[in-house]
């Protein structure tokens, strides 16, 4: 088998565990486009819970702190992108994107969001077993409104009236929320104030993900060996037992099937309807915290969150606006008469 076959066999077989569901006729006889969108919001649900999954990942891998689980993921993670790249026949593709940098600005210019890519996965890894699973999920609530401040600032895109609704909502949840605290948790604004200058960086470089993971993973695994090295205790764990050794492999291969699948979802569907699927993971990572890993949450938060999560609705309803509009202007395009 070539590794270009090799390189779709993921895509084939879910593609065929999607012909089995329950929807044949839209599937048989729906259009390629309409077999596209099915498929992308299949992956992208997949992968909001893979994501759910390894938020709550950490808990398993007791004794081990949040920080140790944290290390060993990046390093599986590395392995399983690596390998995975080998077998499509697509690293040579990534390397050939960083070696068109020529200049020390250029290379200084990638590598600068990387502490803010390594700062946000030990959090998603620390948070859910050290009480601020909650606290972090909030953050991924805010970083979609963050993106759309960001992009008024930056870019000079203009704000339409439910999203500066949902802005307004979302900074009156904030407010409550320090009024109600005298603080706010610091978890909640790293992964919302910093996450957004990753990918608008990433932006700016015309950096691909995955290449920007492969950079990202690449820098830190050398500091991830020496950590392992100089702090015997976990080495020696994981290496005498072969539960660790399946489970810390296990995090590395669903860590990149998130990835994977998260991306190849963003490129199946239409940005609105990412946008709206994204929802999912602080929804999830939210419920989790709470039930699964017993993290604190009060009734008094209610008031605060439940301002963040009716911005949150503002920005649904934007989009499934954005969509509708976009149909009737496409029918409108396909029917004008020819002339």
């Amino acid at each position: 088998m070539s590794t270009s076959m090799l390189s779709t066999v993921f895509a084939n077989t879910l593609a065929m565990t999607v012909s089995r569901l329950p929807l044949p006729a839209v599937w048989t006889a729906g259009s390629a486009q309409q077999r596209t969108l099915i498929l992308g919001v299949v992956l992208a649900v997949l992968s909001n819970l893979l994501f759910g999954v390894l938020y709550a990942y950490s808990s398993f891998l007791a004794p081990l702190s949040g920080t140790q689980v944290f290390i060993w993921r990046m390093l599986a993670m590395w392995v399983a992108l690596v390998g995975y790249l080998l077998i499509s026949g697509r690293l040579g593709l990534h390397i050939d994107k960083l070696k068109a940098l020529r200049t020390a600005k250029q290379w200084a210019w990638l590598l600068v969001p990387t502490p803010i890519f390594l700062s946000q996965f030990w959090l998603f890894m620390w948070a859910p077993v050290n009480g601020q699973g909650v606290q972090t999920a909030m953050g991924y609530f805010l970083f979609p409104l963050m993106m759309v401040v960001f992009g008024c600032v930056l870019f000079g895109e203009k704000l339409s009236r439910l999203q500066w609704l949902a802005v307004a909502f979302a900074a009156l949840g904030v407010g409550s929320e320090i009024i109600r605290t005298q603080s706010v948790s610091w978890a909640t604004l790293w992964v919302c104030g910093t996450y957004p200058i990753y990918y608008i960086l990433r932006r700016l470089q015309g950096i691909g993900a995955v290449t920007g993971l492969l950079v990202d993973l690449t820098i830190f695994a050398p500091f991830a060996v020496a950590y392992l090295l100089f702090a015997p205790s976990s080495l020696s764990l994981v290496s005498g037992s072969g539960f660790f050794i399946l489970m810390l492999a296990g995090l590395g291969v669903m860590s990149v099937l998130a990835m994977k699948t998260n991306v190849d979802a963003s490129q199946m569907l239409p940005v609105n309807v990412y946008g709206m699927m994204s929802y999912l993971e602080p929804a999830l990572l939210f419920i989790l915290a709470i039930t699964v890993l017993g993290n604190p949450f009060e009734s008094t938060m209610i008031y605060s969150y439940g301002l963040i999560w009716l911005g949150i609705a503002c920005l649904i309803m934007h989009g499934i606006r954005q969509l509708r509009s976009a149909h009737k202007q496409s029918k409108t395009t396909k029917i004008a008469p020819v002339v």
